[in-house]
């Protein structure tokens, strides 16, 4: 009996190490070098902020631009870098508060006008984190292919 309870605190005590390990897995480093990668792989043309975002304008757009604390209509898809698609809107958008939404949205959408559209490369600090939120898991780049509607 005393060698079954010392058997499971030690496995109690190697699963929680285990654990920590994986929770402090640098991100901003992995990201950095995946994103890299998969602008190489795909041939994209794409500006990097100081923040550490990734951004392509396809379409700059001729209408307002929005500022951080807009609120603005935006049609979107959204997928991880290996192409598996977690959240899109329909053609028509949602709108929302730019100050209401992942960082990455509040730093990349005001690189658009109205009409603009393009891709945002988001890493995990400027997404949701080094921990799984919602079906996402933590750590993860997130693209977004965007479409500014409108500047409401």
């Amino acid at each position: 009996m005393k060698y079954s309870f010392l058997a499971l605190v030690f496995t109690i005590l190697t699963s929680c190490d285990s654990d920590k390990k994986s929770e402090n897995i640098d991100y901003v480093a992995k990201n950095e070098q995946d994103i890299a990668a998969y602008i190489a792989e795909n041939n994209l043309e794409a500006q990097r902020s100081d923040s550490g975002l990734y951004y392509v304008i396809d379409k700059e757009g001729t209408g307002a631009q929005p500022t951080a604390t807009s609120n603005v209509t935006v049609a979107y898809k959204g997928y991880y870098l290996s192409g598996r698609v977690f959240d899109q809107s329909d053609a028509e958008g949602i709108s929302f508060g730019l100050n209401q939404v992942i960082k990455g949205w509040t730093e990349g959408i005001p690189y658009f006008k109205e009409g603009g559209n393009g891709i945002l490369l988001v890493p995990a600090h400027l997404g949701y984190g080094n921990y799984d939120y919602r079906g996402i898991p933590g750590g993860s780049v997130l693209i977004f292919e965007v479409s500014l509607i409108s500047v409401n």
